[in-house]
């Protein structure tokens, strides 16, 4: 299994002392957390995208682009990049110089993102969103993979002969989709031959993996390489300590407290996917996808979750609000007591040399 440390650099204050991380000690955090995962010999780092709300990755490339600058090797992505929301021009520009800075070492995800406020705020119909999503992605693939584009759409101006700058480093990247809460996301992807990432955060195992299911069955449907079918799955959060019981205890303020908080929005309760299923850290440990525990007690839920998704990646994330010495020992922690016990259960191509697809940059073995 391949490992990765997702960011989306979410800010709100404490939920207990009610203090604030300072923005810029926060974006300094995200650039050491991917220099520390490099050189615990993670495989990637990514960054999300949010245009609304307590987040401060409204520019992802800025700080894929300062990431770049401080590591050589671990793979760059995105978690997501909102296509929705984007002009596929830019989206084609901005990342083809986040591959170029790096070398080779980039892939991203894509999706609709799961920021409702987004929408207005850019002047965009959220009850279009999907429609967005497959017209700007039709369009950034034809920039990422030739030149002199012409092209006629529904949502931005036609375009005549075409050409973004700079282009890729050696060959259109790959592209995964973040599959969250829909079918369309899964069939967009299994259309085009891509991969997906399962966001696996809030809800029952069940309903991601009635997704992940049907992506494979859309994916062999249309007939594509079943070699490149991978399948990445997020999780509800990392937090290790000796044991699973005092994991708990120590997390408990953080985590109820962000559920507390998510409450202030008063999401529609039929709003799938926008709150927690598990309102306590009991049961987010014990019934859903939060890695809280002893190392071993992860590794082996990982590796539970793996008999239902099959996945190729696990991506994880390191609660802001903990002490920046703390969050240094969770993930590492996390790479030399966990990820060794998973890797010895569980092998995949991705990235590897049989993935002909991978970022031609990457040089992990």
């Amino acid at each position: 299994m391949r490992f990765q440390v997702l960011d989306i650099v979410f800010n709100p204050p404490h939920p207990v002392t009610g203090e604030a991380v300072p923005a810029a000690d926060r974006l300094e955090r995200v650039v050491e957390t991917a220099v520390l995962a490099e050189e615990l010999g993670l495989d990637a780092f990514a960054v999300g995208e949010r245009h609304a709300g307590d987040v401060l990755s409204s520019s992802p490339t800025v700080i894929l682009g300062a990431i770049a600058a401080r590591t050589s090797r671990i793979l760059l992505s995105t978690g997501v990049t909102v296509l929705s929301l984007l002009d596929p021009i830019r989206v084609a520009e901005d990342y083809a110089t986040i591959d170029q800075l790096s070398r080779g070492r980039f892939e991203m995800v894509i999706g609709k993102g799961n920021e409702a406020l987004q929408y207005p705020l850019l002047g965009l119909d959220i009850d279009r969103q999907y429609e967005y999503l497959a017209e700007n992605y039709e369009l950034l693939r034809l920039l990422l993979s030739g030149e002199e584009v012409d092209w006629e759409g529904r949502h931005r101006p036609d375009l005549q002969g075409a050409t973004t700058l700079p282009r890729p480093y050696d060959g259109t990247f790959r592209i995964w989709h973040g599959s969250a809460t829909s079918r369309f996301a899964v069939e967009l992807a299994a259309r085009w031959g891509d991969p997906i990432v399962s966001a696996n955060a809030f809800q029952p195992r069940e309903n991601y993996q009635v997704l992940i299911d049907h992506y494979r069955e859309q994916y062999a449907a249309a007939g594509h390489d079943p070699a490149y079918g991978f399948v990445g799955s997020g999780s509800g959060g990392l937090f290790l300590a000796d044991t699973t019981e005092q994991a708990i205890e120590e997390f408990r303020p953080i985590y109820e407290g962000a559920v507390a908080r998510a409450d202030l929005r008063k999401h529609d309760p039929a709003a799938v996917g926008k709150v927690t299923s598990f309102r306590t850290i009991e049961e987010a440990v014990e019934r859903g996808p939060a890695l809280v525990g002893s190392p071993e007690r992860v590794a082996e839920k990982i590796l539970d979750y793996h008999q239902s998704y099959g996945h190729d990646l696990q991506s994880v994330s390191i609660n802001h609000l903990l002490e920046p010495a703390r969050q240094d020992d969770v993930l590492r922690r996390f790479a030399e007591e966990v990820v060794p016990l998973v890797r010895a259960e569980v092998k995949t191509d991705l990235w590897g040399p049989a993935d002909a697809r991978r970022a031609k940059g990457f040089t992990a073995g």
